[in-house]
C-alpha cells in the first residue's frame, strides 16, 4: 500500500516515540505472587525493619607487656645486654608457666635507637624489648607476671574478651535478634491489616564499646605482690535490618 511522505514521517516519529516510552519505564522489585494468580502484576507493599539484641560480657582475657629498657655507649653493647635479659626472662617465664597451658608467652617489640645531642652527634644508644603475656587465667598471669619484674617490670596490660566466649555470645544474640526481627514485622503486619509478610532481603550487622577497670596490676612492679587482676565488660551487639513484602490483604 503506498503512503504518502507525510503518513510515513508521522508513523515513524509515533514509533520513536513509544520506544522511547517503554526504555524510559524504571525497573520494580518484584514481590511474591499471589497463589493461582501468577499473571496478576500487582506491587504488594515493603517496609524496612531492624531489631537489635544486646548483651554485656565480662572481659575474660588479659595481655601483660613485660618491657626492659636500658642504654650504652655502642649499639653492639645495647644489643648484648638486651638479648640477655630478653633469653634470661623468657626461659623463667617458660619454666613458671609450666603445667599452666592457659598463659601464652610470646616475644613483643625490639628496638634500638640513638640518642643525640644538640648538635646531632650521637652520645650513646637505648632499647627496649617486650615479652606478652596472655591468658585467661588471671591470677596465673598476675603471679608469673609478677615474678618476672626483677628482669623485666610490667609496662602495660589490657582486658578484652577472649574470641570463643565472644562468638558463644553473638550465637546467642543472633537468635535475640531474629525472633525481634520476626515479632516486629508481624506485628506491623497485622497493624496495616495484612495476613503475612514474606521477607525480601536481610543484612546482619554488630557492634561493640569497651569498659576497661583501671590497671592496677601496675603496682606489682614495685614490691613483687601478686595483685588480682579484675578485667572490665564489653557491650556486645548483634543488629538484623532488612525489608518485607506484606501479602493478602484482609477483607
Amino acid at each position: 500500500m503506498y503512503l504518502s511522505k507525510q503518513k510515513r514521517n508521522c508513523l515513524l516519529a509515533m514509533a520513536l516515540g513509544l520506544s522511547a516510552g517503554v526504555a524510559a519505564l524504571p525497573a520494580v522489585a518484584q514481590p511474591p505472587e499471589r497463589a493461582g494468580h501468577h499473571h496478576v502484576h500487582q506491587k504488594w507493599p515493603q517496609a524496612q525493619l531492624q531489631a537489635e539484641a544486646n548483651a554485656e560480657i565480662a572481659q575474660d582475657t588479659v595481655k601483660i607487656t613485660l618491657a626492659a629498657e636500658l642504654s650504652d655507649a655502642t649499639q653492639t653493647a645495647v644489643a648484648d645486654a638486651l638479648t640477655k635479659v630478653l633469653e634470661d626472662t623468657m626461659k623463667q617465664a617458660k619454666a613458671g608457666a609450666q603445667g599452666k597451658t592457659a598463659i601464652k608467652i610470646s616475644s613483643g617489640n625490639y628496638r634500638i635507637w640513638p640518642m643525640n645531642n644538640k648538635d646531632g652527634k650521637i652520645t650513646n644508644w637505648r632499647g627496649r624489648a617486650e615479652i606478652l603475656l596472655e591468658s585467661t587465667d588471671l591470677p596465673a598471669a598476675s603471679e608469673l607476671a609478677s615474678s618476672l619484674s626483677d628482669r623485666m617490670p610490667i609496662d602495660n596490660l589490657r582486658f578484652f574478651v577472649s574470641p570463643q566466649a565472644r562468638a558463644e555470645k553473638e550465637a546467642a544474640l543472633l537468635e535475640e535478634a531474629v525472633k525481634a526481627f520476626r515479632d516486629r514485622a508481624q506485628a506491623l503486619t497485622q497493624a496495616f491489616g495484612f495476613a503475612s509478610y514474606s521477607i525480601k532481603e536481610i543484612n546482619l550487622g554488630g557492634s561493640g564499646a569497651r569498659y576497661e577497670s583501671a590497671p592496677r596490676m601496675m603496682a606489682m612492679a614495685a614490691d613483687k605482690a601478686s595483685v588480682p587482676l579484675e578485667g572490665g565488660t564489653e557491650m556486645v551487639s548483634v543488629a538484623i535490618s532488612g525489608s518485607i513484602f506484606f501479602q493478602q490483604q484482609q477483607k
